[in-house]
């Protein structure tokens, strides 16, 4: 099962990451770039869970996502994905004097022929998805 771990820090506050990270309204997609409005569908929604799928016409993922205001943690169960199939996100939220410290896990369990060929790259994917969270969550 391939993982990957890394850690970011943002200017802005954790209610204001976890915000970022969780919001749904159209406003996803102008605020992430790997998101194109083609692929954000959001299927059900509560007051602390969503159930979508986003990405675009290379990758994306059809996820719940879950969150805990009292503990800072962002949690995404991907169900499906391209290319790497279903696994997992965690997002937890640490403040800081400067703001947040965001510690990001991710798995992912491939299935797909494919998928098992590609997951090795995984691990070392970290500074692709640094860079895609670093203008969103105005991240260093």
């Amino acid at each position: 099962m391939p993982s990957l771990h890394f850690h970011m820090d943002s200017s802005m506050t954790p209610d204001e990451v976890m915000g970022v990270l969780t919001d749904f309204t159209p406003a996803r997609v102008e605020r992430w770039p790997s998101i194109d409005a083609e692929h954000f569908q959001v299927h059900d929604r509560g007051d602390t869970w969503a159930e979508i799928t986003e990405g675009n016409d290379k990758t994306w993922e059809n996820a719940r996502y879950e969150w805990d205001p009292s503990h800072n943690r962002v949690t995404v169960t991907t169900h499906d994905s391209t290319p790497f199939g279903p696994g997992g996100w965690d997002f937890r939220l640490t403040p800081t004097d400067a703001g947040t410290r965001i510690d990001v896990s991710l798995e992912r369990h491939p299935s797909s022929l494919k998928a098992k060929l590609l997951s090795p790259v995984i691990p070392l994917a970290g500074p692709m998805f640094r860079k895609s969270f670093r203008e969103p969550l105005k991240a260093t």
